[in-house]
């Protein structure tokens, strides 16, 4: 238990059902929801689109969406990948013809997004609502007006750049030439009434017809590949999820284009040493090394599952794991060695998670975002559809597993996971941070699993994330361990943002009841009955 004479936030503990998610507003309409009789895939879906609307710049209905979820009594969780492709006339040769590179604000970043057709497909397969019903919650606010919160004001005022360059993005995101001030009201009435379209009309209004028809026209006007066909042959993947056992119990994630098989990764080669049992500098030391092997290998070999030859089997070997473990100095920081490929660094912590137990055991791993901070900051004027710049995430050059290509999906770093034992869904839980995700993962299963942290602890503790050559750490890790990452060779510096944010419910079968954890990054909260 928490000393109660510091600051901090207790775990929830609730008897029915429980919903955990980074912004108040999202966790109110999940909770109200439930309480109408609601089931976990209805509130997560009526709370992720409440949260697209306010807040804006983490996540959007011009984004991209991932989910895992386990039906009760379910022994594997069903995998769901809403992700967006590429456009038609995408290819590797086109950009070499042209001289054309993806920048993070050019219409060759955006894909078709997802998110819409994703949530279609788990309402209609395992909602009780309809969808149009659960968008009741987000057209209130796009039509009535939020309040902004202090964390997403403060990512609102540093993310101007990106909607600057838009002059349409801007007109609407920076009412009088600046981001809205903390605690003002702010309203998207071009967002509410796309909104009604689509809970009129289905997923088909978004991807057909005047929706589609306007995004498509923007994105033309700038240069882009995209086509009114592109959107109509959108549609989201049921997948087969992945895992490997770590201190006996199963952890699920998607299969790539998403990164979960990195966490999967890292796990396994964690596996070989008492986590728990190691000193503050040496884990962090472990870490990073662990870290720099996952990722080299993740930016070396992942694309999308369909049209790459991602080795899944190969990198979830026990020789993989061993072999990695053994290329492991705990005296000093090396460089990893196995695939000599340079990683693709691509700074970003911009993304929403949230999930949901219901009082059936229904549990729901649901994440959406937009990529980076407003995305591609390309807006379509007459729907109001901020849309996402996920293509940044390709290569241009052919022959990369994650090389461009025709309706291509591309890597990806947003991840639920799913923790089960014994045939028996134990957690829902994500990590939000862009490609700190997967690290993610692996900090909080173990502060869970081998430190003996309770959720919430788990998710306060402070982090670090060994990528792109550096090493970044958290500004709790004390400075006596910071300075000794950096004697064994770790360039450290402190974290210039924090790292992510994160939710997690612990279904406590002995006591009968959930355990819920959100992030203090972020201004959510965990609520339940």
């Amino acid at each position: 238990m928490r000393d109660f004479s510091r600051p901090g936030r207790s775990p929830l503990h609730a008897a029915n059902a429980a919903v955990a998610t980074s912004h108040p507003l999202s966790t109110l309409t999940a909770i109200e929801v439930l309480r109408a009789g609601g089931n976990a895939v209805d509130a997560g879906i009526a709370a992720v689109a409440v949260q697209c609307v306010v807040d804006p710049l983490m996540t959007g209905i011009g984004g991209d969406c991932f989910a895992l979820y386990a039906p009760a009594g379910a022994s594997v969780p069903v995998a769901l990948d809403g992700s967006g492709r590429a456009a038609a006339a995408a290819t590797p040769d086109w950009y070499a013809e042209h001289g054309v590179g993806i920048d993070a604000e050019s219409p060759h970043a955006v894909t078709v997004p997802g998110a819409i057709a994703a949530w279609a497909r788990l309402v209609a397969d395992h909602g009780s609502r309809s969808l149009g019903e659960l968008l009741q919650p987000a057209i209130g606010f796009a039509e009535n007006g939020f309040v902004v919160q202090p964390r997403v004001g403060w990512d609102w005022l540093r993310c101007v750049p990106r909607v600057s360059h838009d002059p349409d993005a801007a007109a609407v995101f920076l009412p009088g030439g600046r981001a809205p001030a903390i605690g003002s009201l702010f309203k998207q009435p071009r967002l509410a009434a796309t909104l009604r379209r689509i809970a009129e009309g289905g997923p088909q209004a978004f991807y057909e017809g005047a929706i589609a028809a306007d995004i498509v026209d923007k994105l033309q006007r700038l240069g882009g590949l995209q086509t009114e066909e592109d959107f109509a042959a959108a549609k989201p993947d049921i997948v087969t999820p992945i895992s490997t056992r770590y201190r006996g119990y199963d952890v699920y994630e998607c299969p790539p284009a998403g990164q979960g098989l990195a966490a999967l990764m890292m796990l396994n080669v964690l596996s070989g040493y008492d986590v728990g049992a190691l000193s503050e500098l040496d884990r962090l030391h472990l870490f990073a090394e662990v870290c720099k092997q996952g990722y080299h290998h993740r930016d070396a070999l992942f694309g999308d599952f369909d049209l790459a030859n991602v080795p899944v089997e190969h990198l979830l070997s026990d020789a993989w794991h061993a072999r990695a473990r053994g290329d492991i100095d705990m005296a000093r920081a090396r460089e990893p060695v196995l695939y000599p490929e340079a990683a693709q660094t691509l700074a970003h912590r911009d993304t929403v998670y949230l999930c949901v137990v219901d009082r059936d055991g229904n549990a729901l791993s649901l994440i959406n975002s937009l990529f980076q901070g407003f995305g591609s900051g390309i807006l379509a004027p007459e729907s109001g559809v901020m849309l996402h710049n996920r293509g940044l995430s390709f290569r241009t050059e052919a022959g990369h597993p994650n090389s461009i290509g025709p309706r291509k999906r591309p890597m990806h770093t947003i991840i639920p996971g799913m923790l089960m034992k014994d045939g028996r869904t134990v957690a829902p839980f994500g990590v939000m941070g862009g490609h700190y995700q997967a690290m993610g993962h692996v900090e909080l299963l173990t502060g869970l699993l081998d430190r003996g942290l309770d959720v919430q602890e788990a998710l306060d503790a402070p982090r670090s994330f060994a990528y792109g050559g550096g090493l970044e750490v958290e500004e709790g890790v004390p400075e006596a361990v910071f300075a000794g990452l950096r004697e064994r060779g770790h360039p450290a510096i402190r974290a210039p943002l924090p790292l992510g944010g994160g939710q997690i419910i612990w279904i406590d079968r002995a006591a009968g009841t959930l355990v819920a954890g959100s992030d203090p990054r972020k201004d959510g909260s965990a609520l339940g009955w």
